[in-house]
């Protein structure tokens, strides 16, 4: 390799048995079929939330059938005016058992305590936005 000219792409291995293959993000020059970090940031966010709401929901016997998310990290520069990932947006979707219904407010309440009580929410602090769906 050339002074100067180096990859980014490499493998993060989780519990000696799955890789992923890493790199920057495509519009810094990475490889899109791989994972970049700040997708691997949002993906934690969105996982943690996901078994915090469901931890919440089987409590009050809520029937989850379904229950996906889109996770985006947005890169910007921060209020010391370095490049950050200034927001993560969640957008789950939450599908019951037939015949089972939450109102709106009820499930905005929920994701709400699931987004209190998920510890890497609480380490991002308020770069998360939560959209229900």
């Amino acid at each position: 390799m050339r002074t100067g000219v180096y990859s980014n792409e490499h493998t993060v291995q989780y519990n000696s048995r799955f890789d992923l293959p890493v790199d920057a993000a495509p519009d810094w020059g990475g490889d899109p079929a791989n994972t970049n970090p700040e997708q691997a940031l949002a993906s934690a966010l969105s996982s943690c939330h996901m078994m915090t709401f469901l931890a919440l929901a089987a409590k009050l016997d809520w029937p989850v059938a379904s229950y996906h998310d889109y996770a985006e990290a947005h890169l910007g520069k921060n209020a010391k005016g370095q490049m950050s990932v200034v927001r993560i947006d969640l957008n789950p979707v939450v599908r019951f058992d037939t015949g089972f219904t939450v109102s709106a407010e009820d499930l905005a309440q929920m994701q709400g305590r699931a987004h209190r009580y998920c510890f890497i929410a609480n380490t991002l602090a308020d770069s998360v936005e939560i959209n229900i769906h």
